[in-house]
Formats: structure tokens, sequence, C-alpha cells
């Protein structure tokens, strides 16, 4: 059954988005936004973009799709958990381990690890991806914050949303660097020859990277890199797009790839005010051990 909103006059002018996230404020933003793009949302029976302007007298018909319950079994990875409350979780992880389960994932994935070692996770955004508010590549390692209720989710991803989680990254790329800081600023989309791969794109969503060169080592750069926003493969598509790959990248970088275990991109750093207790929280995590044996030749 679809629920109904007629938009009031001094609702005008306001992203569907947003009001969406004002009336139904048990959905997050970013899982409305996603209802939207998959047509489960539509103004005046008219399937519309995310960032469309609201008009006196629209009509809003919003069907929350049933999700299909996966069964999902905890599994013991002994991940390294940084820091667990009542509320979050800090997990560091591995690479090559995914994030959350999805149709072509059939090995366990993070999200059964931190069912084996959390007392209970978020639900807000389904059974697929408990406590899930944002995620990294399955070759990138590092840091994310796991919520454990809903209440800690939806703070979280309105943080996340308004750019107040602050994330940076060490990533090794190609070539050298004759500025020692840069952004980037770039709309990223699907590409439109390759649906595996993200492109930078006219028609692509706004999309910001900060990097700042840290050290050489051979004919690469390490670079500490920062997310104003979180777009799919967002660094990994930005330092492409100026000429500097990131090393290891199979999809992004050289057809022959430097080392085993995928690209050397490891979110290193993660900073923000506790959702539930209001105090600034800091993480750092060490880069894997391949990463420090690889620069290591070059010292």
């Amino acid at each position: 059954m679809a629920r109904r909103y007629k938009i009031k006059k001094e609702d005008e002018k306001t992203r569907l988005d947003r009001y969406l996230s004002t009336v139904m404020p048990k959905l997050t933003r970013s899982h409305l936004q996603t209802l939207i793009k998959d047509g489960h949302i539509s103004v005046n029976d008219m399937v519309v973009k995310t960032g469309y302007m609201l008009k006196e007298d629209d009509i809003i018909s919003v069907i929350i799709p049933v999700e299909q319950p996966l069964d999902l079994e905890p599994v013991d990875l002994d991940l390294d958990l940084l820091y667990q409350d009542d509320d979050i979780i800090i997990v560091n992880k591995p690479q090559g381990l995914v994030v959350h389960p999805a149709e072509t994932v059939k090995s366990p994935t993070l999200v059964h690890g931190l069912l084996s070692q959390a007392d209970h996770l978020s639900a807000i955004n389904g059974v697929i991806r408990p406590g899930i508010v944002h995620r990294i590549d399955k070759d990138t390692s590092g840091l994310l914050v796991v919520a454990k209720h809903d209440e800690a989710h939806r703070i979280l991803s309105d943080m996340l949303s308004r750019h107040e989680v602050k994330r940076d990254y060490l990533a090794l790329v190609y070539g050298h660097f004759s500025e020692q800081k840069g952004i980037i600023t770039a709309p990223i989309g699907r590409h439109h020859g390759n649906r595996l791969k993200m492109a930078v794109v006219q028609d692509g969503r706004h999309a910001v990277t900060h990097f700042e060169v840290l050290e050489a080592y051979g004919p690469y750069t390490l670079l500490n890199v920062t997310l104003e926003t979180g777009r799919t493969h967002q660094i990994r598509v930005h330092m492409a797009h100026i000429g500097h790959p990131v090393v290891g990248d199979p999809l992004y970088g050289p057809k022959k790839v430097i080392g085993e275990q995928g690209q050397f991109l490891h979110a290193y750093r993660l900073s923000f005010i506790h959702p539930i207790k209001k105090e600034h929280m800091a993480f750092e995590a060490d880069m894997p051990i391949q990463f420090k044996t690889f620069l290591e030749q070059f010292r």
C-alpha cells in the first residue's frame, strides 16, 4: 500500500529527498534517495530525480518494497574492533573482505563477522546490511563506523550527508606531483561504456577529493587523501582522472597490476562527534603489513 503526501505551500521549493526525510524520519536520507532512484517514490505518478523541487499540491507516492529476508549466520572472522559501546562500533576492515552480502557475494562478509562480535546492530538498512552506515571497497582496507541501533544510524547518516565525518586515506599512486596539495572537483557517475566502472561524467554526482603529498617512493607517491563527498570508487576514479591511478588498482590502473592484494588504499583515520554521547571521537589504524612491506623496498 502506497503512502501519499500532498505538498502545502510552505513546503514549496524543498528538495524531494529532504522533505521525505522530515515526514519519514525512520528512513535515512541515503535510503530514501535509493528508493527514489529505483522508482519506488513518484511525484504526480511520475518518476523524478532526488533533487526534484516540490511545488504546491504535488502528490508524492511512496511504496516501501518488501525486502526479501536473508538468513545471515554469524561467522567468527576475528575482526579488529578498535572501539565498541552501546551505540557504535569502530572496525578496521581487512583488505579482501566485502562489507555486506549481495546476490553475487557468497563468501562471509564484514556483516557476518560483526554479527559474531556484536550483541546487536541497527536494522534501518534492512536485513542484509545491518549496522552499515558507510562502506569501503572490498580491496580497500581501513576504518568504518557501524551503528548498533537505529537512532545512532540515523544521526550518523545525517552527519555523513553534512560532511561532518572526516575520513582520511593513505593512497599510493603512480607518478610524482609538482604541487604539495590539491583539490579534485569532478562529478562521478556510472561509466557510459562499462557498467562495472565509475567515471568522471558530465551528468554525474558532485564529488570533491582533497589530497596532500606525504612522500615519494621510487616511481610512486604516497598521499593523504580526504573525502569531502563519498561517491562509489571516488578516490580511485579521481586519481585516475588526473593521471595518477592508485597502485594495484585492477579497474582504473594499468592492465599489469602491481601486488596481489588489490589497490594500495587504506582508510587510516576517522573522526566525528559521537551520535549519542556528543563527544569528539578520533581513531587511527596502521596500514596493512603488505602495504608497509611494499614501501620498504624503496626506503
